[in-house]
């Protein structure tokens, strides 16, 4: 029987190279891998459903569900993307804001209100430092381009003020000129990174609030994972294990050797010392796949934030999720 087709449409990434370049690959499939930005793919992915398997928005998955946990979509437990998200948090230097608590009753801009960081942003805010969801005014909107819109329809709750920002305008000049208060995003915007002296970020040491998050939580936020079209699941279920069994020797690809001095893989002259103090923090292996004991606290707290936040339908449990043909570890 030969390969079956099967178009995947992911970032690229250390950890997906080895797929993009064809040195892994899935097996009984015949992958054509498109290396995308990821806002294409999610836009492409969700409103059209265009490729048999695409990196997703694990926020953007969620509300694909209808409340037993089945819609267009069927996941596996891969997570290309995981970060952590107290450096996306940046104000503007006259806003008065100088703690996490005065964004209280402010306006802060966020791209969309349903991206998985700013869900991130909003539960650990609401959760660990006593800001309310609903005690925010949002205005959406591009950050670097105007005119950005949801890309999944919401049914939010009243008690959330949210309208899009003026024709034209961008979330980063908006902030840089003091017309909102803070904003809460996934890319550094321009007017940082820039510069601007109107702007900085709320925690102006992040690395270590969010080590320290780290320690008390155990919690690494995940971002995105990896779905498949249903229909192509349901007529290949054993694509599932498929795949995520090619995604994880890519990942272990990109890890063996990370910390190499002999010839350095990356362009950080400081690598094998960025890799001693991460795993000293987070362990030997700290970018896992598959539901152990931290990703299924990491995906659950997730899901717990969008529903909190009138996103998900219910706080669904991870092994909901996810293909149960992909959640099994076969042992020999």
């Amino acid at each position: 029987m030969p390969d079956i087709p099967l178009t995947l449409a992911c970032g690229d990434y250390d950890r997906t190279r080895a797929l993009h370049e064809g040195s892994v690959r899935p097996e009984g499939v015949s992958l054509t891998c498109l290396r995308l930005p990821v806002e294409e793919i999610f836009f492409r992915m969700a409103r059209f459903a265009e490729f048999d398997a695409a990196e997703l928005s694990l926020s953007s998955y969620l509300l694909t569900l209808d409340a037993e946990a089945r819609g267009r979509f069927v996941a596996i437990p891969v997570f290309p993307s995981r970060s952590f998200r107290h450096n996306g948090i940046y104000v503007h230097v006259g806003s008065g804001i100088d703690k996490p608590e005065d964004l209280v009753g402010r306006t802060v801009g966020v791209a969309e209100y349903q991206l998985t960081a700013a869900v991130w942003i909003r539960g650990i805010l609401a959760e660990h430092h006593g800001v309310p969801v609903d005690s925010v005014r949002y205005r959406t909107g591009g950050l670097h381009q105007p005119g950005r819109v949801e890309k999944i329809r919401l049914d939010l709750p009243e008690s959330v003020d949210i309208t899009s920002i003026p024709p034209g305008r961008t979330l980063s000049d908006m902030l840089e000129r003091g017309e909102i208060d803070a904003l809460y995003t996934p890319r550094v915007p321009r007017c940082f990174r820039d510069g601007a002296p109107t702007v900085r970020r709320l925690f102006e040491t992040p690395r270590a609030v969010e080590a320290e998050y780290f320690r008390r939580t155990g919690v690494f936020p995940v971002m995105h994972t990896v779905v498949l079209r249903r229909e192509v699941y349901e007529a290949h279920p054993w694509v599932a294990m498929s795949l995520r069994k090619a995604f994880e020797e890519a990942r272990l690809d990109a890890l063996h050797d990370i910390d190499d001095t002999a010839a350095l893989r990356h362009m950080l002259p400081w690598l094998s010392e960025e890799v001693r103090h991460t795993r000293e923090l987070m362990g030997e292996d700290y970018w896992t796949y598959g539901l152990d004991d931290a990703n299924t606290a990491a995906v659950e707290t997730l899901a717990r934030y969008s529903h909190e936040q009138g996103l998900a339908r219910r706080p669904f449990r991870a092994a909901e999720l996810f293909a149960p043909e992909a959640l099994e570890t076969v042992l020999v």
